[in-house]
């Protein structure tokens, strides 16, 4: 026996769009966000675009008071996430659940680089001295979940996973997991990243891993399609409230889908690079009592890079066989392109509103699909269908693969 577990709350600021509504309607019309990078002068990079959330002010989430400005930028976006998913689930920790232990968990992957490149070139040009003390605080990686528990005004911990770009989706799963086992009825979870810097984006460009496609900011992110060169690097925050069905339902709270199951596997065999992905989406199934013939549609990793693509689409045949030419796959990166740790928690959001719209959202830009990606990728605009059950997929640097399957709540 276990608790089940429910998203009852959504905070979302994503390149393509900030809130649900958003978020959402640029995901159905395949309306890309990605653009020219604005955040530093970019003209003297190979990559000069990247995906940015737009017209963000940290003070219209916090006082200026707390310095936030002073804050990592993936900090101040995981707050506001934070703060967007409570509101949503219209849950006020502070309030009436103030003897309710309400852990955090968060996903980092490149850390507060923002933060430590400013101070280095302080420490250059002003000399050691001169280098500003919240540099030490803020350029922490667990100072984004810190953050979030020191404001709550109630019992917390605060967690921090650090898994490449599965870090969101496995600081979510997390803390199902405490759920589950009955340590905590509710908890907050998800992830940020903001690598939008010149070190990391100069650092992606010599490793092959973001786009050249300057001149095409739009189109630059080309999930499985022969004109991709390489993905494209972006920022953003997702958070989601997690209650067990018992806790959800005794404040009436409303539900937008069950997640089920869960598993994330090291690649472990130099001869099948990326088999271990293969074993995440088998392992997430077979948790959630499922078959891969009950699965209604993939939210995949697809960063649009024609490797990595490629590798996906070979471990999807293997564990879907014949099903694999029937489920519907989209990757959101057309649009969100890549938000690291984010990415676990866009598709997780995306799924959610899939399920209440009834919607298959597209692969944006995709047209020509690469040799071996040659499965349904719902190119060219969304598609109505009922879904009922979802696989989520990420994959990061190193071979960390996570897969968590999710489901349209029903009463048992």
């Amino acid at each position: 026996m276990r608790n089940r577990v429910v998203v009852t709350g959504m905070g979302i600021l994503a390149p393509n769009g900030t809130g649900l509504k958003a978020f959402w309607r640029s995901l159905v019309a395949g309306e890309s966000g990605i653009g020219p990078i604005t955040l530093f002068d970019a003209n003297a990079q190979r990559t000069r675009i990247a995906g940015e959330v737009k017209d963000f002010d940290p003070l219209d989430y916090m006082p200026p008071t707390w310095k936030p400005k002073r804050m990592a930028r993936h900090t101040q976006l995981a707050y506001a996430a934070t703060q967007m998913a409570l509101r949503n689930a219209n849950y006020d920790p502070a309030s009436d659940h103030a003897l309710e232990l309400l852990p955090v968990c968060i996903g980092v992957s490149t850390s507060a680089l923002d933060v430590i490149e400013k101070g280095f070139h302080e420490m250059q040009d002003r000399g050691p001295r001169r280098v500003n003390s919240g540099v030490v605080s803020n350029c922490q990686p667990q100072a984004p979940a810190h953050l979030i528990a020191q404001k709550l005004g109630v019992k917390t911990q605060a967690t921090t996973i650090s898994s490449a770009c599965p870090s969101g989706i496995d600081a979510i799963a997390m803390a199902v997991g405490r759920i589950r086992r009955g340590e905590v009825e509710i908890a907050l979870a998800g992830g940020a990243d903001a690598p939008v810097t010149p070190l990391t984006m100069a650092s992606f460009a010599s490793a092959g891993l973001s786009s050249f496609a300057n001149a095409e900011p739009k189109r630059a992110s080309r999930p499985y399609d022969q004109a991709s060169d390489s993905g494209v690097i972006s920022e953003g925050a997702g958070v989601v409230v997690l209650e067990s069905l018992e806790h959800a339902l005794a404040r009436d709270a409303r539900i937008y889908l069950e997640i089920t199951g869960y598993a994330t596997q090291m690649d472990d065999d130099p001869e099948d690079p990326f088999a271990g992905l293969e074993q995440t989406m088998r392992l997430a199934i077979a948790n959630a009592c499922r078959l891969p013939r009950q699965i209604d549609y993939i939210c995949s990793y697809g960063p649009g890079h024609p490797v990595l693509d490629v590798a996906e689409v070979k471990m999807i045949r293997r564990v879907f066989a014949e099903e694999a030419e029937r489920v519907p796959i989209s990757s959101i990166k057309g649009v969100t392109g890549n938000p690291l740790a984010a990415a676990g928690p866009f598709q997780l959001i995306t799924c959610a509103l899939a399920f209440q719209h009834d919607v298959v959202p597209p692969t944006a830009n995709h047209e020509t699909p690469l040799p071996g990606c040659d499965l349904d990728f719902v190119p060219g605009k969304a598609r109505k269908a009922l879904l009922r059950c979802a696989l989520i997929n990420v994959r990061g640097l190193g071979g960390g693969n996570s897969s968590m399957l999710v489901e349209r709540f029903a009463a048992e």
